[in-house]
């Protein structure tokens, strides 16, 4: 679905893809179309035809209010020599779990005009992972489909044992007919008649539940999409100003724990990034959904992207609330809670691990694909802990951490038991028992490889958990002997980090290219690609200051800097693909980390560099950040290439303009 086709429109865990007129298709195609809720499609069809024609789009407005709503201006066919008798001015908006249509029909004539206005539609209630292009098939035995002419409209049910969706279609004013079309879509029929120059208006609502019982059609209502209601976003917090512009805060120590800075304020900062920011904010809004907190409480945190992934993703969450720590503290509390309450158990394995992916669709219910609750990724874990250490240090307020105590120690032992520190003194996945290759954010198969591209075998030990594992550690240490009170475990993990550096340093360390192995195989050989995964040990502060200020410069040079950012692999390798995800993209996400990173260990100006890229891509892509663009060097392509099948919006990308600005303070700061 590319964004001159189609617009997205996404607020609470609901999202609406429609063509730029603000009809859905029906299509499957590589991104589908619809309305969606809990990883249902409620909507498969919404076509508006005027005078049984499909209207023109004359103009489509795809910024409108915000990321939930957008406008059309639609007319009638004609030619040049006949003005179009009236016009149709469409505003859509998702809310509430809702997908909002209101017309408004204008006559553009001194003469009474009538017309009959339709709109088809129909809910398929297909499943997201039936969607997605890779041509799998799933078994749906049993399952029961209605439809009921409702007094304002139609209603679609559908029925598998226990679970249960429906969409509700109405309209004010009702339609004068509803009408079948036999492919089981119902045709909702106006007769219209408009006085000279009159406006009338019809208000269209889509409303869904999904779950396994009837529910209010909220989104996140008991028994909706399986997850609880919530009563807004989190409040911004005490860095957050008005419309959310940062304000600044004091500025912490080039040393400080990941996400440690401050915002500049907007004066201080490039005004692109301070619009890149707030376009961020926005859609950040827009990506929150509900969730539940280990006692039940509600609470809303960032879904990881539209529209494949609008879903609680852990590594996506965490990033992104670490990013926005000193703008939306609240967003770091809810994330924790939220993961806490998703911990796995003895029931789950691995005790202690913190959740990959949280799905509340139909095949999700049914087992049919693994990520009702999937625990595949490595780096989650650590994540949360420096999460909660750092909103711990950022705020002062140690009650988070003595609440959330028993998840952050269950999370410490996993680490040690079934992460593998204790056993091989790394964290490391298995990719052979299903999960994503990798287990961390480089999760796309071939990612974890040698510099010739050579795909590595076994059981890996990525890189760039082994920092987060480090930053885990010694945040939960300094916890343990404050808010804890042990100090016996403090020692325990605050020896445990320091080991875990020697052993890296030794293990992972290239002398040829004086640079950090991308993972460690499962023979224990290096994979010895150079990748941008080494500015997240800078993040995390892994690296000793000296090996750590020549691998930042060294990230700098011509072969890994393409003028948008860093890319994932350095150029000059038989691994490198300037349109590949994770062997020749560049991520703003990935990039913001560095930033972090640079201004962590006194690479100030390269710090800045890297913002200036990010920057100037922000403002070539409307503000708004995409997932990932190409690896082509600007001076050769002096316009980003997007990357196939990258996701924008997304929340670690809305909230790279908020690292950005922590990193740019840090380096402006005496």
């Amino acid at each position: 679905m590319s964004g001159a086709e189609h617009r997205l429109l996404f607020h609470g865990g609901a999202f609406a893809a429609v063509t730029r007129s603000g009809d859905v298709t029906g299509a499957r195609e590589a991104r589908p179309d619809g309305f969606f809720l809990g990883d249902t499609r409620h909507l498969s069809r919404w076509q508006l035809t005027v005078d049984g024609a499909v209207p023109t789009l004359l103009a489509a407005d795809p910024a409108a209010t915000g990321p939930a709503a957008a406008r059309a201006v639609l007319v009638p066919p004609t030619d040049r020599d006949e003005p179009p008798p009236h016009t149709v001015f469409r505003e859509q908006r998702v809310a509430g779990g809702a997908l909002v249509d209101t017309l408004h029909i204008t006559g553009n004539r001194a003469e009474p005009e009538k017309l009959w206005l339709a709109l088809t539609v129909d809910a398929d209630f297909a499943d997201q992972f039936e969607l997605r292009a890779d041509h799998r098939v799933y078994g749906k035995p049993h399952a029961v489909r209605a439809r009921e002419v409702l007094p304002a409209g139609v209603e679609f049910r559908y029925r598998r044992g226990a679970w249960r969706a429906r969409t509700t279609v109405t309209a004010d004013p009702p339609p004068d007919a509803v009408e079948e079309t036999g492919s089981g879509a119902r045709r909702l029929v106006w007769h219209l008649k408009l006085a000279p120059h009159e406006t009338t208006e019809l208000t269209l609502r889509a409303a869904a539940a999904s779950g396994t019982e009837e529910a209010d059609p909220a989104p996140g209502a008991p028994g909706a999409s399986g997850a609880p209601s919530a009563s807004g976003a989190p409040a911004a917090g005490p860095a957050a100003g008005r419309n959310g512009t940062p304000r600044p805060r004091t500025t912490a120590s080039p040393g400080a724990p990941p996400g440690a800075g401050t915002a500049p304020t907007p004066a201080a900062a490039p005004p692109d990034l301070v619009r890149a920011a707030e376009q961020g904010l926005a859609d950040l809004d827009g990506l929150l959904i509900p969730a539940a907190g280990p006692g039940g409480e509600e609470v809303r945190v960032p879904a990881a992207g539209v529209p494949w992934f609008l879903a609680l993703v852990g590594r996506h969450a965490l990033v992104a609330s670490l990013f926005a720590l000193h703008h939306r503290p609240a967003l770091a509390l809810d994330t924790l809670l939220a993961l806490a309450a998703t911990q796995a158990g003895e029931a789950d394995g691995e005790p202690g691990k913190i959740v990959h992916e949280v799905r509340h669709g139909e095949l999700a219910h049914f087992g049919q694909v693994p990520y009702g609750r999937y625990y595949g990724a490595v780096d989650t874990t650590p994540l949360f802990l420096v999460l909660l250490g750092a909103l711990t240090e950022h705020t002062g307020d140690d009650g988070p951490a003595r609440r959330l105590e028993p998840q952050a120690r269950a999370a410490v032992e996993w680490m040690f038991r079934d992460g593998g520190l204790a056993d091989s003194g790394y964290l490391r996945c298995r990719p052979d028992d299903g999960a994503p290759a990798g287990q961390s954010w480089r999760d796309s198969p071939g990612a974890l490889c040698a510099a010739d591209g050579t795909r590595a075998t076994g059981t890996f030990a990525p890189a760039a958990p082994q920092g987060y594992a480090y930053a885990a550690l010694t945040h939960t240490a300094r916890l343990a002997a404050t808010a804890w009170a042990d100090p016996a475990l403090a020692d325990r993990l605050t020896a445990a980090a320091g080991d875990l550096r020697t052993r890296f340093l030794a293990d992972f360390w290239l002398p040829g290219p004086d640079f950090p192995a991308l993972a460690l195989d499962g023979a224990g050989r290096a994979a010895d690609a150079l990748s941008s995964d080494a500015g997240h040990l800078l993040w995390s502060g892994l690296l000793d200051a000296d090996r750590a200020r020549r691998v930042g410069r060294r990230l700098l040079e011509p072969d890994f800097f393409s003028g948008w950012g860093v890319r994932t692999v350095a150029a000059e390798q038989g691994a490198y693909h300037p349109m590949a995800y994770h062997r020749g993209g560049v991520w703003p996400h990935d990039n913001a980390i560095l930033a972090l990173g640079l201004a962590r260990y006194g690479l100030h100006e390269e710090a800045r560099t890297v913002v200036a890229a990010l920057t100037d891509l922000a403002a070539r892509t409307a503000h708004r950040l995409p997932e990932a663009v190409a690896g082509y060097p600007r001076t050769d392509r002096p316009t980003p290439i997007p990357v196939p099948h990258a996701a924008t919006p997304q929340s670690w990308s809305a909230t790279t303009p908020l690292a950005l600005l922590t990193a740019l303070a840090a380096a402006d700061s005496p």
